[in-house]
């Protein structure tokens, strides 16, 4: 160590306590990368690996992106997974004494990263810790770019497919956990299901006592009741330990982090893993795009807050019929309101992300340009105050009330910053004339300066005779004289040469050096005066941070309700009554994803279900009619209504449900070793486990993995099951190739049959698109199979198969029903008198028929000539 340079050796010790991170080490306008680092960024980010020495032999990898700039390959590496540690100098390298001093300032990773680049503002940024003990688990989640932070935490039996379900819905960009946790099955079957990178840190962070303190520390308090949390030991776990990592990677610029909330799952319907996937909530199963989800439907909003909390909404339904009526009234006054509604989308449209603004205010990484976006914003809230006084719905009256227009906040900035200003804080030109004296004095300096340059210019030129004599000005050399080469002949001899140029001479005088020196002391004080007052302004901002983060929620509900208003309008939906009730009715309801993607006419259906009549329906009908969409668009419809949107129907009344469970489709799962059917009974099993009689069930084609006896068997189970008010009676739809399932309709209470209408045209068939009581007598697979285009030859070979099949089925039907008729007679044969002749022979007949020799026609003949006989006797 004694032979490495001194700034190596900084770099070194840096570096000891950054191990899993890549540093970003800043050497002047640059951040460096040493050694494995600078290997793993050149290849990463496609830069140029150089070298550098460093007291050794062999000279130490190395590679750099400035700083000023670096933002972008700072996202593009995280993006990878990577951690990047920033190492700024922390010291004015014009007062230092030696090796300036450095020292990392924040830790970035994907889940507490910033940069409006990698962010996607749509969609919230979440990190998420879990914790692990005999007794449960606790969960919390934060988002840094806004500020939310959340707990909870499941003591129950089934609090490990709980952890899987809220995972699913926060889908954090990174996951924290201490070592019980990692070493849980749990947390491989997560990181098989969601390619997650758990960050088992120390655990000690997670100790009741340690979490406890971090919570209490941070937030200013003396107990942990005002937050809900007491007596919550795992939730308090979680929350203090993610708190602790947050802390150490941002440095404890966490003030915008301004209170925890604690949180149930009884708060909102419960939708697991396979449901999202399954009702495509915000994004596509197969492409995971997010047009032809549900999400891309119902977002009109016109701001990125409202769009991040209609996303909530819909991961989210309410159970509270209350808070849904009030969604709702809100929603049908801005419907019925056009003017109104038009007027609140122009004053949304001009406000910038103010919320994640507020985050980058808070690290001080916000720019001049981002409080000019904020005031700008501010500046729209006194005028949306004024038309929602307009209102009538109590939702909005209430969120008028409580909306604050910030004006001291719009006032300082508006005094404060120039109009258009620019990108970088350190060079001045952000402070408008007249906000601080002192600034104005060293501006006055630095315009005369200006006005005695331009003099001087015009003195030189007169005393040479060279016309085109200009005094220039760079970083470099401060102020010159320049003279082209024509006219060097005609420089005076006091002229002091400083550089030579293919074209021309450069030149100082005394004079130009003693005026510069008084206008570049101007400059560089102005820059350093600036750079001053705008950090006390954007202290004074971050100081209001817990004002600013309530008006932007306030701000996305008005543009959440607003969007389903407007899509309410265009999609021609209707407000759905919703109550605590049982009934599930839809008169003429729509799939609102399908739809939309075929911009046609979609055949409405009518849904009804109940708790007594109809609480199971089975729908049988061909592939591709219809069954999937009709269901599906129930569950959506029934979603819809229960985060306070309108829907597609002519009516809808909903009685709240507690969960939706969808078993859809076929896939296997590779990474667990899960066959499909495996996984189709993996999720059966978790509804039958979890679903309760408010729950609605989505169900198709059930034990369609297996063989044809063991999938009928255990559909035919699950329904009876299901449909058992002991031990489920939910409401529910099956739909079934099982064409015998249709015989429970009357065995079973509150099942019926339904079917989808199709109409045979000769060997094509049509699919009307429309549900009708009753159960379908056939599947029409080859005919399907024609119109997803197999080849005519194997259609027609598949004809040919079928009836094959089909006379087969009937022969043994036939063959089996004269076997009973057989043992029928040879039973009633024992009862006949034994004394009677006729009654002999008849028994003889029958003791020597071969019936399975018989074709069909004749077992029928013989039966039908003994039956005369018999009756004749």
């Amino acid at each position: 160590m004694a032979k490495i340079t001194p700034m190596m050796q900084q770099y070194f010790e840096i570096k000891e306590n950054y191990k899993h991170c890549l540093l970003f080490f800043r050497l002047g306008d640059f951040y460096e990368m040493f050694f494995e680092d600078a290997l793993i960024a050149s290849k990463e980010l496609e830069i140029t690996l150089t070298g550098k020495d460093w007291g050794q032999e062999e000279r130490a990898p190395m590679c750099g992106v400035p700083f000023h700039s670096a933002d972008g390959y700072i996202a593009r590496l995280v993006e990878k997974g990577y951690k990047v540690a920033i190492c700024e100098q922390v010291e004015d390298p014009k007062l230092a004494k030696g090796i300036v001093k450095r020292d990392v300032v924040r830790v970035i990773t994907p889940g507490t990263v910033l940069d409006n680049a990698v962010l996607d503002e749509r969609k919230n940024n979440y990190i998420l810790a879990v914790y692990s003990s005999q007794a449960g688990y606790g969960i919390a989640a934060c988002d840094v770019s806004t500020g939310e932070f959340q707990t909870t935490e499941f003591m129950s039996i089934q609090a490990a497919n709980k952890i899987l379900d809220e995972i699913a819905r926060f889908s954090p960009a990174e996951v924290i956990c201490n070592e019980a946790f990692l070493n849980n099955p749990l947390a491989k079957e997560i990181q098989g299901k969601f390619n997650y990178y758990f960050n088992d840190i120390d655990s000690r962070m997670f100790d009741f006592a340690t979490a406890k303190n971090t919570i209490l520390k941070h937030f200013h308090v003396q107990t942990l009741d005002g937050f809900g949390l007491n007596k919550k030991l795992a939730a308090v776990a979680a929350a203090g330990g993610l708190l602790w990592y947050l802390l150490e990677t941002q440095k404890n610029n966490l003030d915008h982090i301004s209170t925890v909330k604690y949180y149930t799952t009884g708060d909102f319907m419960l939708l697991d893993v396979s449901s999202r996937r399954n009702l495509e909530l915000t994004e596509t199963m197969r492409e995971k795009n997010r047009k032809g989800s549900l999400l891309w439907v119902l977002d009109k909003t016109q701001t990125a807050m409202g769009a991040r909390l209609l996303r909530k909404w819909v991961e989210q339904p309410l159970l509270s019929a209350k808070e849904i009526q009030k969604r709702l009234d809100g929603v049908e006054e801005l419907y019925t309101d056009l003017f109104l509604r038009e007027e609140i989308k122009d004053i949304l449209r001009s406000m910038y992300d103010f919320e994640r603004i507020m985050s980058r205010v808070i690290f001080q990484s916000a720019n001049a340009r981002d409080l000019w976006a904020l005031k700008n914003s501010i500046e729209n809230l006194p005028q949306l105050k004024h038309i929602l006084t307009r209102c009538k719905s109590p939702y909005l009256m209430e969120l008028c009330q409580k909306l604050d227009s910030l004006e001291n906040i719009h006032s300082l900035i508006e005094q404060a910053i120039v109009e258009d200003p620019p990108f970088s804080v350190r060079e001045g030109g952000m402070i408008k004339q007249g906000f601080h004296a002192e600034l104005d004095t060293y501006t006055q300096a630095k315009e005369k300066g200006t006005t005695w340059i331009q003099q001087m210019e015009d003195e030189e030129r007169e005393k040479t005779g060279i016309k085109n004599l200009k005094i220039r000005y760079n970083k470099v050399f401060g102020y010159y004289i320049e003279i082209t080469k024509s006219n060097i002949k005609d420089a005076p001899l006091h002229y002091i040469r400083k550089q030579t140029l293919a074209n021309c001479e450069r030149y100082i005088t005394p004079e130009l050096n003693q005026l510069a020196e008084v206008i570049l002391g101007s400059e560089e004080k102005i820059v350093t005066v600036e750079y001053q007052i705008f950090t006390e302004i954007r202290n004074a901002v971050a100081a209001e941070v817990e004002r600013i983060q309530y008006c932007a929620y306030i701000v996305s509900v008005v543009d959440a309700l607003q969007s389903f208003a407007e899509v309410a309008q265009s999609m021609n939906y209707v407000k759905p009554v919703v109550d605590e009730g049982d009934i599930i009715s839809v008169t003429a309801g729509r799939h609102p994803v399908v739809e939309k993607m075929i911009q046609g006419q979609f055949i409405p259906n009518d849904i009804y279900l109940d708790k007594e009549e109809t609480r199971l329906a089975i729908i049988t009908g061909p592939n591709m009619a219809g069954k999937s969409t009709y269901m599906r668009q129930t569950a959506l419809i029934v979603l819809m209504a229960q985060i306070g949107c309108f829907v597609p129907a002519q009516a809808a009344h909903i009685g709240i449900v507690d969960r939706i469970f969808t078993r859809v489709g076929a896939s296997d799962d590779l990474s667990a070793g899960q066959s499909t059917f495996m996984v189709e009974m993996s999720e059966v099993a978790n509804i039958l486990n979890n679903a309760t009689e408010k729950s609605l069930l989505i169900l198709d084609e059930i034990g369609r993995g297996t063989s044809t006896f063991d999938g009928l068997s255990i559909a035919w189970a699950v329904l009876e099951y299901i449909a058992d008010e002991k031990q489920i009676g939910a409401k529910t739809l099956f739909a079934t190739h099982y064409h015998e399932l249709s015989e429970l309709e009357g065995k079973l209470s509150g099942v019926k049959n339904y079917c989808i209408a199709v109409q045979e045209m000769g060997e094509d068939i049509i699919f009307l698109r429309k549900i009708k009581r009753g159960g379908a007598d056939h599947s029409y697979g080859v005919q399907v199979a024609k119109l997803a285009g197999l080849p005519p030859k194997v259609i027609r070979r598949s004809g040919q198969i079928l009836k094959q099949l089909n006379a087969a089925d009937i022969t043994k039907k036939a063959k089996k029903i004269a076997v009973e008729a057989q043992e029928q007679a040879e039973e009633a044969a024992k009862q006949i008198d034994m004394f009677s002749i006729k009654e002999n022979q008849m028994i003889d007949e029958l003791s020597k028929l071969d019936v399975m020799a018989m074709t069909p026609i004749e077992a029928l003949q013989t039966l039908f000539e003994l039956q005369k006989k018999a009756k004749g006797m």
